[in-house]
């Protein structure tokens, strides 16, 4: 397998636990010890998160505490594309906030793998759209 076709893979089948709410019990298959995790934006959860515990234990449950998880979350990907370590995904967020608002918000994340798993993550949406919707008022 090219490197293209791992990095591909890997992010595919990451996007595939997300999406059935495995992700945070498969992360150490999923992310490198050392990985990072960055937010855009000037958001509260802006920022570099590092290493799965702190991606997933700290980023990932200060913004989900935005929404209403009883509701779907759901992620309406557009595509992956690859090359080399690196991989680029795009997908619709489509949720429901805790405040009960609709919320709809494209998402571009670069990745880049090493050793199968994910060194790296930079993620990049409408952050003063999420300021408005998520983060009103705090």
């Amino acid at each position: 397998m090219s490197s293209t076709d791992e990095t591909r893979t890997v992010i595919e089948n990451y996007i595939r636990a997300l999406q059935g709410g495995e992700a945070v019990e498969r992360r150490g298959e999923f992310f490198a010890p050392d990985a990072t995790w960055t937010l855009a934006g000037d958001l509260p959860t802006s920022g570099t998160w590092v290493g799965p515990d702190q991606i997933f234990h700290g980023f990932l449950p200060a913004m989900l505490a935005r929404f209403d998880t009883t509701k779907p979350m759901r992620q309406e990907v557009r595509g992956v594309i690859a090359d080399g370590d690196r991989a680029v995904a795009e997908w619709t967020t489509r949720a429901t906030t805790a405040a009960g608002a609709e919320y709809v918000n494209d998402v571009v994340i670069a990745f880049r793998v090493v050793d199968g798993r994910i060194a790296e993550a930079r993620e990049y949406f409408d952050t003063a759209y999420a300021n408005r919707v998520l983060f009103a008022g705090n």
